[in-house]
């Protein structure tokens, strides 16, 4: 079992930065995906980007330009630089993993990201 835990929500003012960060709790397979999605109040969750363990990125088209994916693999750690913020990019966003042997997904309990206008 694999546990995420994700910090570094908050409230910004729109055209603020805010960084994710998410930190797995054990050694994670080689073969996998780590990234970021959000669920905005009565909307369904969203993709906002991923990463593979090869360096393969997946950003949706409303952050791309914005947002920035990148990862530690000796840290088992996955982040997300968002710039430019719009009240649009309110949500939890929620850490994910999936390990591509056993097409498994891990979910983290999601953090708050509030963008004020």
């Amino acid at each position: 079992q694999v546990q995420l835990v994700e910090s570094g929500g908050g409230l910004v003012q729109a055209g603020g930065s805010l960084r994710l960060s998410c930190a797995a709790s054990r050694s994670i397979s080689s073969f996998n995906a780590m990234g970021w999605y959000r669920q905005a109040p009565g909307k369904q969750r969203e993709l906002v980007a991923t990463m593979t363990s090869y360096g393969s990125t997946n950003y949706a088209n409303s952050v791309k330009g914005r947002f920035t994916i990148t990862r530690d693999n000796g840290k088992n750690m996955v982040y997300l630089q968002m710039n430019s913020l719009k009240p649009e990019d309110t949500g939890v966003y929620y850490c994910s993993y999936r390990n591509f042997a056993t097409s498994t997904d891990y979910w983290g309990q999601g953090t708050q990201v509030t963008v004020s206008s």
